[in-house]
């Protein structure tokens, strides 16, 4: 779990292989298969960890009798999933490989275990910001995730495909691409839309 953690975080979720996983803790690839079926599902619990972590960073952040604004609320989701960037990485890969490359129980189980948590920060934001109600606070946590990976993967491009936005010919100069900035922004967006709808 660690060597596949050092890896990702070094060059990228896309890049960790089970050969790359096994050079790493110092083992023969056959002695990872032996614990888990494939870097899929090393990938999947390392996600499952990253859930747990922010569900706990954002409820002890939003917790304590003060009533918090939808704007708060924003910035908390979107510090927290700032300061989680390897989570952010993986959530990009999460539904779309992992899902469906791991063995059904152990998706299932991941499945119960990041909803559980994801519903802790829906409780967390009822409890803490009066403006938004619960179908709003579902939304806002469902769209903090998809945010947050569609986000992460446009501002961190595999090598060798960096772009530079600002060279391109009819892209404002303002055109913010920042993932943290572009996040916050539209998260907090997010938050005032639930808080003010009918």
């Amino acid at each position: 779990m660690e060597a596949a953690r050092a890896l990702a975080l070094e060059s990228g979720v896309a890049s960790v292989t089970l050969t790359g996983l096994a050079n790493r803790a110092g083992v023969h690839h056959s002695a990872v298969r032996r614990y888990f079926s494939s870097h899929k599902e090393v990938l999947l619990r390392l996600s499952t960890e990253g859930m747990a972590a922010l569900a706990e960073s954002v409820c002890t952040a939003l917790e304590g009798s003060r009533e918090r604004s939808p704007i708060e609320v924003g910035a908390i989701l979107s510090a927290a999933l700032v300061d989680a960037p390897l989570f952010c990485d993986l959530l990009g890969s999460h539904y779309v490989h992992f899902e469906h490359e791991v063995v059904i129980d152990h998706v299932r189980e991941a499945q119960r275990v990041n909803q559980a948590a994801a519903m802790t920060i829906v409780e967390a934001i009822e409890r803490s910001a009066p403006q938004i109600d619960r179908e709003g606070a579902l939304d806002i946590v469902i769209s903090s995730f998809a945010l947050a990976a569609m986000l992460w993967q446009f501002a961190h491009p595999p090598k060798g495909l960096e772009h530079d936005f600002s060279n391109e010919p009819g892209i404002p100069d303002d055109w913010d691409t920042d993932f943290g900035s572009t996040l916050t922004r539209l998260l907090t967006a997010t938050c005032i839309g639930a808080a003010t709808r009918p």
